[in-house]
């Protein structure tokens, strides 16, 4: 891909600023549809969120002190994702966070669009400048100068500053307001969040989860985050978990850690799940001419109508090597 395809990217009305162009293009290059920035982003919610041991998972759950925290664990978390650009850190004497392509980049997150802080150790240097709202489900990233002329000229008690209009209008946008892998939870109504976290074992909040949250995909921290459990995966497996205890009720559950498995999903027409994801939809049986079908266990099965009643229970699907 060149730089002519790289999507995203336009310097219409910006400034001449090569070693800006550089760094942008070798994060589009690398991550020409932004997936794995959205993961950089996901990531760190859930991290702060921790909801294996808190049950949390909202922003306004956490303290401010610990809202605070996310810029630098973001910034870590996309330097250990990115290390195939960002080459390595700056000399001891660099007061800057990254440096990518033989230019030093300071990495600068805030909540809020457009009220990144710049101390003077960054003025004349390049930004990463990133937001994101789990709320909303979206970041945003760029690459700005903070030169002379895009700085605000009065600062804060730390000679801290922002940007000004003209500074927030020269930014290079990789990616703005794009989609975050969803937080489930956020999207499901207060009702259907009770009688998820009712009962006080989590292989019981497990199952009420893979029943109200169907045909959609379920991620690892949100099973963490039901569950609270060592092991939280297993709760959604075979043996004993949501997959062997909801079979009766009709439920398959594919999990993304099995081609096998992703084929089903993608043959019945739901969404197809990665690596530690999860989808739960019912079945039922199949006549030939229905459309999009799946043979298990020698029958053909289709998804569920809304309403259809379940009549048996579900196959089992097949495990295999990853």
């Amino acid at each position: 891909m060149t730089d002519e395809q790289l999507p995203g990217i336009s310097n219409a009305g910006l400034d001449l600023d090569p070693a800006r162009d550089e760094i942008a293009n070798a994060f589009l290059r690398a991550d020409p549809t932004g997936e794995r920035l959205a993961d950089v982003f996901r990531e760190t919610f859930d991290l702060l969120y921790d909801g294996q041991h808190t049950g949390r998972y909202r922003w306004d759950q956490l303290m401010k002190t610990e809202k605070t925290h996310y810029g630098s664990m973001f910034e870590i978390n996309l330097r250990r994702a990115f290390n195939d650009v960002i080459d390595d850190v700056p000399d001891d004497d660099s007061p800057l966070d990254y440096r990518v392509l033989g230019h030093d980049i300071d990495c600068k997150y805030s909540q809020t669009m457009n009220q990144w802080m710049l101390p003077p150790e960054c003025f004349g240097h390049l930004l990463l400048v990133a937001t994101s709202n789990d709320q909303r489900g979206t970041w945003s990233l760029g690459v700005v100068r903070a030169s002379d002329e895009n700085r605000r000229e009065k600062g804060n008690r730390d000679k801290k500053t922002q940007l000004n209009p003209r500074g927030t209008s020269q930014i290079q946008w990789l990616f703005r307001d794009a989609q975050l892998p969803p937080n489930i939870l956020l999207s499901l109504d207060t009702a259907t969040i009770d009688r998820i976290f009712a009962s006080r074992h989590g292989a019981a909040r497990i199952r009420e989860l893979c029943r109200l949250v169907t045909g959609r995909i379920i991620g690892r921290n949100t099973v963490a985050t039901v569950a609270q459990q060592d092991d939280y995966m297993a709760r959604t497996r075979d043996n004993g978990g949501a997959r062997t205890t909801l079979r009766p009720e009709g439920y398959l559950i594919p999990g993304g850690d099995y081609e096998v498995h992703r084929a089903v999903a993608r043959q019945l027409g739901q969404p197809v799940p990665r690596d530690g994801e999860i989808v739960s939809f019912q079945v039922v049986p199949a006549n030939p001419s229905d459309k999009m079908t799946v043979e298990l266990d020698g029958r053909l099965w289709r998804v569920a109508r809304p309403g259809e009643s379940i009549t048996e229970p579900a196959p089992k699907l097949p495990r295999t090597t990853r």
